[in-house]
């Protein structure tokens, strides 16, 4: 028997550019899993919530706190004011939250907005905190994603995010796989920030700078970039590694972002083995499929063997918020929703506290 869940999911990336929400219809039909994007939106952050997310690790634990339930219950309310204006009642609520921590190996990973604050001011039931129990698994609790990557978008050969931080899946050798690659929107935006742009447009500010040598080998030079899978990045590595190399530049910002672009695609293409003989489908989403120069300078670094492929908008900008209502799904369902294959985790989990409302 068919089953079909009406879910909002809600995603909040490391680039501070908004909150995402995703209304999907998700029908298990004969074991193969269909996918509906009924209603979205982003909603953009105020100048003083994103102050308050970008200093919250500086913050003492009271405050991280009081922080933490804020932000829940604005999470709570955006939905409400969502789906009182789609005339909507989804089954429950799934949520990603806002990344403050992410140092796996010391067993830390936060993610801010309660589930329960989420659940009181939606109004909803909701499914929320799906890293922890990988974690205490001994897992990275991160990349989250690849399940609904080969469930919901399993004709690619490799699924790229390029979101605040840059993550890759695929499937190999009857494994699912996936981790972060490096940073990416966290410093685009950051650069455009910095000459007073929220981001830099199709990439125009890059396509006029110049290629940065010694910035670029500084940029490529941290261990991580050859350390094996599973790993995973965290806001705290980005600052001091990626961000630091740019500040330290007196490159102009042109030339930093057109260097990052390059920065970027080297380590996308050092990421995604040959998987088989003829050409691989490679399937980009988040903002960062937006930088028309990043995108072509990709497709240049990978050659033609591989096919670039940029999807319609909507699944560009809405796609994580998707998955992690399909994450919900499957937690709902009691169902695995993280591979240990992907987080190196001693088994596959279901993640995901569950309050209801």
């Amino acid at each position: 028997m068919d089953t079909t869940f009406h879910v909002i999911g809600l995603m909040s990336g490391t680039s501070l550019d908004g909150l995402d929400l995703a209304h999907c219809s998700i029908t298990c039909e004969k074991e193969n899993w269909i996918y509906k994007i009924l209603h979205t939106n982003t909603s953009g952050y105020s100048d003083t919530l994103i102050e308050s997310l970008r200093e919250a690790e500086t913050i003492s634990g009271m405050e991280l706190i009081r922080l933490h339930h804020a932000y829940g219950k604005y999470l709570g309310e955006e939905v409400h004011a969502f789906a009182l204006k789609h005339g909507i009642r989804p089954d429950f609520v799934a949520s990603h939250g806002h990344t403050i921590f992410h140092q796996p190996d010391k067993h830390i990973s936060l993610q801010l907005g309660h589930g329960a604050y989420i659940a009181a001011h939606a109004k909803l039931p909701v499914v929320s905190d799906f890293r922890t129990l990988d974690i205490a698994l001994g897992g990275q609790g991160a990349p989250l994603v690849p399940i609904g990557d080969e469930l919901l978008f399993g004709e690619y050969d490799y699924c790229i995010n390029l979101g605040g931080i840059a993550n890759v899946s695929y499937t190999q050798n009857g494994r699912r796989l996936a981790f972060d690659i490096c940073a990416c929107n966290m410093l685009l935006n950051t650069l455009a920030n910095s000459v007073g742009s929220a981001y830099d447009h199709n990439g125009e500010l890059a396509r006029g700078g110049l290629l940065q040598p010694k910035l670029l080998q500084q940029l490529n030079a941290p261990a991580y970039f050859a350390t094996p899978a599973p790993k995973s990045l965290g806001k705290e590595w980005v600052l001091e590694h990626s961000l630091a190399a740019l500040r330290a530049s007196e490159a102009s910002v042109p030339d930093k972002l057109h260097t990052t672009c390059h920065h970027i695609a080297a380590q996308l293409k050092r990421a995604l083995p040959q998987l088989h003989a003829g050409r691989h489908r490679v399937l980009l989403t988040g903002g960062g499929a937006f930088n028309l120069f990043l995108v072509q300078l990709l497709q240049e670094y990978l050659g033609e063997q591989y096919q670039v492929e940029v999807p319609e908008p909507e699944v560009v900008s809405f796609k994580e918020a998707l998955i992690f209502a399909f994450l919900g799904v499957l937690r709902w369902r009691g169902a695995h929703n993280c591979l240990r294959s992907v987080t190196g985790a001693s088994q596959d989990n279901i993640g995901g506290s569950i309050y209801l409302c």
